[in-house]
């Protein structure tokens, strides 16, 4: 009984709160140095928690920033893989006789390769203009190389696949046949 009341006493002054305390010790001396170490804690807490609501701030600005370009990354994927089914309507269109563009099925599918080109704008895919352009190595992508008087040495002579930005980033360089001067 007498270990009971010990333990029941010892308990009580653990969870006897400094406030409770300080009402105990009417000493000012303590009860400032004791208000002092609270206002310190009280300091210490907020400022935890201020850097706490920061690094969450920051943290879900760095995962939507993350998803962004993730879901940029996804779009070029995407977008690049659809390229080719671009580049095969337009050879399509290349080589359909006269006598055929009036048909009215031509037309519909010439529509569905206008329809995808307006889609590829709209999420910002611009075509890399090349010809009679100096060859650039950040756009273009030297194929050939053929000797000429016609054209100036370095020059883009021909497209042989159109190339593609995405965002102001090459997406698809532009494969070309580049002039070189006569010797």
């Amino acid at each position: 009984m007498a270990d009971e009341a010990k333990e029941n006493g010892a308990e009580k002054k653990e969870t006897e709160s400094p406030t409770l305390v300080a009402e105990e010790t009417e000493d000012p001396i303590a009860l400032k140095k004791l208000l002092d170490d609270e206002r310190a804690k009280t300091a210490e807490y907020l400022d935890n928690w201020r850097r706490a609501a920061a690094d969450l701030s920051n943290f879900r600005k760095r995962t939507e920033k993350d998803l962004s370009e993730l879901t940029k990354t996804a779009n070029a994927l995407l977008i690049l893989r659809l390229l080719a089914v671009l580049d095969d309507f337009d050879r399509a269109e290349q080589t359909i006789p006269d006598n055929l563009r009036e048909l009215t099925w031509i037309d519909g599918v010439m529509i569905i390769a206008r329809k995808l080109r307006g889609v590829f704008e709209a999420e910002g895919l611009v075509p890399i203009d090349a010809l009679n352009k100096s060859f650039d190595p950040n756009f273009h992508e030297a194929v050939i190389h053929e000797e000429t008087d016609q054209f100036e040495d370095g020059v883009v002579m021909a497209e042989l696949q159109k190339g593609y930005k995405l965002d102001e980033r090459v997406l698809r360089p532009t494969l070309v046949k580049v002039a070189k001067k006569k010797k």
